[in-house]
């Protein structure tokens, strides 16, 4: 790739070409636990956070009614920062001159003005919309006054709140290497690679530990050990109107393949199957140029979610309030080279693999040098993502509408998207896997059936009626 694109596609601060595209989407800006005094003392004395989203500087505060607000952190008076401001409940208060503002950013008192003065009804501090989905809220950036599109009918925000968890990390790089590590297939049989197989007993919420669905000669195989044993997978793309569907084929006998279908949601989310019942929608908020959030909505499919268990699990590796992993390049990720030797492919633990791709993304430095790189055949989702984003850059810079949940029919439409991790008849692993999941949205006690139109419109499932 030359110099000028892998620019053109990482940069994403305000008047980029690759910024004007991603303001097109609603994008995560906090966790609702963010504002939790359990989690963080500061929120029961004061619901304020300094925030930055798309190379911009935002304040995020909740008033007393517990409604949100989201705003420019530079005062629209002199430009002092509004993360120090005063939360009165009903506002925050500027301590530079005592400018209030409300959850909309309508100015509400000027104090040091002479009595009388109707000057702060003229005055409104730049204010985001928001919409809470899932224990996440999602700030719209695009053009003031513009209307945002539909939020999108995701599986992870449309199953009830007693089936979805919320989580967050923060990686120290562009948010196009963290997102190009979920639609690269052929990574797990490597970096994510055991030397032996855990306990199927005790998998709750950890990726890769519990079982593939179907069995051979009567067994269940761990993830781990299909991942290990058949490391080249038979990738193929197709396009869907949210993105791209990814469908990774390991042949295991001649009667049996594993096939593994995950998604990816233009422009920075891709859907992954956790277990045969639960999902993870990870989205990848460029925080700036050289920061990003990942955002992770656990969905279940079964019973409710253990959100405790899962947020015990995780906060071992993370430091809040900030969700700054434990492990980086200050401490070489926790890289032992003991373990390396005999128990992971990596070195970095076995317990949370999240610390192998973020080494993975910010071992290619703050933003990766994408005209040194060697693509491969197993890169071919990469490659037709990178094509993706090229044009969609292009046509908003045309004044076209970019691509997937950017279009407000698309957004509005209850698309899942469907996954799948198993074990299958290698003759007829399509109508497999399209009865998977069918039974397993069937199975929901939420309404998880997708519309009948969305099924009929799936190009595999013609091999599901015959």
């Amino acid at each position: 790739m030359k110099a000028e694109l892998n620019e053109r596609i990482t940069r994403i601060g305000p008047g980029t070409p690759c910024g004007d595209l991603m303001r097109h989407y609603w994008q995560p800006v906090a966790l609702v636990d963010e504002f939790n005094p359990t989690l963080d003392a500061r929120m029961g004395v004061r619901p304020v956070k300094a925030v930055r989203v798309l190379g911009q500087d935002l304040v995020l505060f909740k008033n007393a009614q517990g409604m949100f607000g989201l705003l420019d952190r530079d005062c629209a008076h002199r430009g002092a920062d509004l993360a120090f401001a005063r939360n009165e409940g009903d506002g925050l208060r500027c301590p530079f001159h005592g400018w209030k503002f409300d959850v909309t950013g309508q100015c509400t008192e000027t104090p040091a003005e002479p009595t009388g003065s109707k000057l702060c009804a003229h005055v409104k501090q730049r204010s985001y919309p928001l919409v809470e989905r899932s224990g996440i809220l999602f700030g719209w950036f695009g053009p003031q006054d513009s209307t945002p599109p539909a939020f999108p009918a995701l599986d992870c925000f449309t199953a009830p709140n007693s089936h979805t968890f919320a989580f967050k990390g923060l990686w120290q790089c562009n948010w196009l290497q963290a997102f190009e590590v979920g639609v690269d297939p052929a990574h797990a049989s490597f970096l994510h690679r055991f030397f032996n197989d855990a306990s199927l007993d005790d998998t709750y919420g950890k990726q890769f530990r519990g079982a593939s669905a179907g069995e051979i000669d009567g067994q269940r195989w761990p993830m781990t050990r299909v991942m290990r044993e058949f490391d080249q997978p038979q990738i193929s793309v197709e396009a869907m109107p949210f993105g791209m569907r990814l469908t990774s084929l390991r042949p295991m006998t001649e009667a049996l393949t594993h096939v593994r279908v995950t998604n990816a949601i233009f422009p920075h989310t891709f859907v992954i199957p956790l277990s045969e019942t639960m999902t993870i929608t990870q989205m990848h908020v460029p925080v700036d140029d050289t920061h990003t959030y990942w955002y992770s909505v656990f969905t279940s499919f079964e019973g409710p979610v253990d959100k405790e268990a899962m947020r015990n699990q995780r906060l071992q590796a993370i430091d809040l309030p900030n969700y700054t992993p434990k492990s980086g390049r200050h401490n070489q990720w926790g890289f032992d080279p003991q373990e390396q030797m005999t128990r992971t492919y990596l070195g970095m633990g076995e317990n949370d693999i999240n610390v192998h791709d973020q080494w993975a993304c910010e071992s290619m430095g703050p933003i990766q040098d994408r005209t040194r790189e060697h693509l491969g055949t197993s890169d071919k989702a990469i490659m037709a993502n990178r094509r993706t984003l090229l044009q969609a850059i292009d046509d908003v810079a045309a004044g076209k509408l970019p691509p997937g949940l950017a279009n407000p029919e698309v957004a509005a439409q209850r698309i899942g998207p469907d996954t799948v991790d198993g074990i299958a008849p290698a003759h007829d692993w399509q109508a497999w896997w399209q009865h998977a999941v069918v039974a397993k949205r069937a199975g929901a006690p939420w309404p998880a059936a997708l519309p009948t139109s969305q099924v009929d419109a799936d190009p595999h499932n013609a091999q599901v009626r015959a």
